[in-house]
């Protein structure tokens, strides 16, 4: 987000616990130079008094505090809000020594230590978020919650209102009587028949799931990757000296269509189960029908230079190792 941010490695944690689509900050230093600005005026910021009341009161339920960081309404003075600061950040052992110890009215008057203030409450709250949506995955909560959401979302892709229950078969019966409504104003061959010609019993689902969590666990590992890459390679865009007075602008643009990007694969049973016959198209890439429209005099080059590559390297690391040139040339014509 901002160079002085990012000098302190916190570019990242920062910008995720701040546009965080959960309990997301909306307050004014979402703006590259307003957050500069009040990290500057320090305590003197009504703003970043703000910032740091909502990060505190962000972290205060997650990990059952008893100090807390409330935000001055005029009626408190400055010196009870360094108070609360220091006692919130003794109880979360902050490692960084010039915010707990000296003199408590001389802790955050250098943009320095305001700047690692930020870095600390940041960097806790994404850590506790991480750890709080560890403990609720899976459990029947979290289920009943993600089901709730999905018959939320077919109420209002077929029309239906907004359900004032949270009780999912009378929903669900609802969704049914719907659809088969919509199903008897349209052609029979509108939809298209079923992708799965035979019902599901409860082993074959389950079966099912197993082997879509199995793939979504190697894509989800496959996309981490693409991505880890992908922030590497913009990165490097910054090594040069002309880049590096662009960094700013660069993160700006990037950061936003970057957090948009999900590791996690959102494709379901449901997908399967709804997949019509239209799906299973198979597409030949390499018949001869196919290859008359691709080929070309070039793919020849291409291919015996692909396999000279092979007898070119092993060749080169025959001669560094001190080999028998003799047996490698019996091994590959044999």
């Amino acid at each position: 987000m901002l160079k002085m941010i990012r000098k302190h490695s916190c570019l990242t944690c920062f910008s995720l616990v701040l546009f965080s689509p959960v309990h997301r900050y909306t307050g004014p230093l979402l703006e590259e130079e307003a957050l500069k600005k009040a990290a500057e005026n320090g305590l003197a910021s009504p703003e970043f008094l703000e910032l740091c009341a909502w990060l505190g009161s962000q972290i205060k339920p997650l990990c059952n505090m008893e100090e807390s960081i409330t935000s001055t309404d005029g009626d408190k003075d400055i010196e009870s809000f360094q108070l609360e600061i220091s006692g919130f950040l003794k109880e979360m052992s902050c490692p960084y020594s010039s915010l707990i110890s000296g003199d408590i009215k001389q802790r955050l008057r250098e943009k320095e230590d305001c700047l690692k203030l930020l870095l600390f409450l940041s960097t806790e709250l994404q850590a506790l978020k991480i750890l709080h949506s560890k403990q609720l995955k899976g459990s029947h909560v979290e289920k009943h919650n993600e089901i709730y959401q999905e018959v939320q979302a077919i109420c209002d892709a077929v029309g239906l209102p907004k359900p004032s229950s949270s009780d999912i078969p009378p929903l669900l019966t609802n969704v049914e009587l719907k659809i088969k409504d919509i199903l008897s104003k349209v052609q029979n061959n509108h939809v298209g028949k079923s992708l799965l010609t035979k019902p599901l019993n409860s082993g074959q689902v389950e079966r099912l799931e197993k082997i879509n969590d199995a793939l979504r666990s190697e894509y989800e590992c496959r996309r981490r990757m693409l991505m880890k890459r992908l922030d590497v390679t913009v990165q490097s865009f910054g090594w040069s000296d002309r880049a590096k007075v662009k960094t700013d602008d660069i993160a700006r643009i990037y950061q936003p269509k970057r957090y948009a990007l999900s590791p996690k694969s959102t494709i379901t049973l449901a997908h399967l189960l709804a997949a019509r016959e239209d799906l299973s198209k198979i597409i030949r890439t390499s018949s001869g029908s196919t290859r008359e429209n691709t080929v070309c005099a070039i793919n020849k080059v291409c291919s015996f230079f692909l396999s000279l590559k092979g007898y070119v390297l092993s060749f080169f690391n025959v001669l560094r190792d001190g080999g028998n040139l003799l047996y490698w040339l019996m091994f590959r014509l044999l």
